[in-house]
């Protein structure tokens, strides 16, 4: 194996890692904690940490470790942890250019805009074109105001907006839109009905409807959630979904967007699979100068099961996998 030069130990340093679909983020931050204090990369003897730090050390470790922009649940793809000192630049991804590729299927609309929510709607899909999705695309490239789904943790007044949502509390006001650029946005695959995807098969009941209902008409009068009668010959076909892939600015909600795009074109919609290729400079696949590949989530979740035995210079599998692609601060 060739050498790897090593900085000044501990190490901070920023590093990107491919999350799997499933976990919550801070789960997989919580679970590399450990293994990441135990590691002489980033431990500090304790006797040269504060006091404070040296009992909070018998719990959780010593070593900070942070992320620059969640994941959803369903999401995968690059996550970019700080360890260390590496933690106070990762508000520079928060804002950061990001590219995502994410899957949409007609027909039905969530409340939390994916497939992890319950059903709120269904709607007509089968008039839909790829033509159509396309031509509907020009809308939304640029610079654009998206407003984020009810069922989202966005605090208003001090209160996350579901449970406005939940409990049919009218919004004293309008869900806040905020401008984003969409710096490219295109069709990358047209599934028609050749997937494995379905609608969720949870429903809201008539109750939380109209709790739902409620919060809204707050601010909008006419709001309903009914089904669309006209949908009903289509239970039998799987409704049709299509890829698309955008280069976007920090803060854009994918989530809405494809909500929004279906809307366009007359149906419902949400996110079945979503996957980030890119934050700031931390990509899946090179392409630009500059750009740093990640460590996959595959190598820690080994580690933590079994270490494995060190190399030469002292270093274990997953270790020399961060050291080749972390930036030192």
């Amino acid at each position: 194996m060739p050498k790897i030069t090593v900085p000044h130990l501990p190490v901070s340093c920023l590093f990107g890692m491919i999350k799997p679909s499933g976990p919550t983020s801070m789960s997989l931050l919580n679970d590399l904690q450990p293994l990441l204090s135990k590691s002489r990369l980033f431990e500090q003897a304790a006797e040269n940490l504060p006091k404070q730090k040296k009992r909070r050390s018998k719990k959780v470790g010593n070593v900070k470790v942070g992320q620059g922009g969640t994941l959803d649940p369903l999401a995968d793809g690059v996550l970019v942890l700080g360890v260390g000192k590496g933690t106070k630049k990762l508000t520079e991804f928060l804002d950061c250019t990001k590219e995502y590729s994410t899957t949409c299927l007609l027909g039905c609309e969530t409340d939390s805009y994916d497939s992890e929510g319950a059903r709120v709607r269904t709607a007509p899909w089968k008039h839909v074109t790829k033509e159509q999705v396309i031509e509907a695309l020009s809308q939304f490239k640029g610079e654009i105001k998206q407003t984020p789904p009810i069922f989202s943790a966005l605090k208003m007044d001090g209160k996350p907006l579901y449970e406005y949502a939940r409990n049919g509390i009218p919004l004293p006001r309008p869900i806040e839109s905020r401008t984003v650029t969409v710096h490219s946005l295109e069709l990358v695959e047209w599934k028609g009905s050749n997937h494995s995807f379905s609608w969720p098969e949870k429903a809201l009941n008539q109750d939380q409807k109209k709790a739902m209902e409620a919060a809204i008409r707050g601010v909008d009068e006419t709001m309903t959630i009914d089904d669309d009668p006209e949908r009903s010959a289509e239970d039998a076909e799987k409704p049709t979904a299509f890829v698309i892939k955008m280069r976007v600015s920090g803060g854009t909600y994918v989530r809405s967007l494809v909500h929004d795009l279906a809307h366009a074109v007359d149906s419902a919609g949400h996110v079945v699979t979503l996957t980030r290729s890119r934050q700031g400079r931390f990509v899946l696949d090179l392409t630009e100068d500059g750009d740093q590949t990640c460590v996959p989530w595959s190598v820690f979740e080994k580690a933590l099961t079994d270490p494995g035995a060190a190399d030469e210079e002292g270093w274990t599998e997953w270790e020399r996998e961060v050291l080749q692609h972390m930036e030192v601060i």
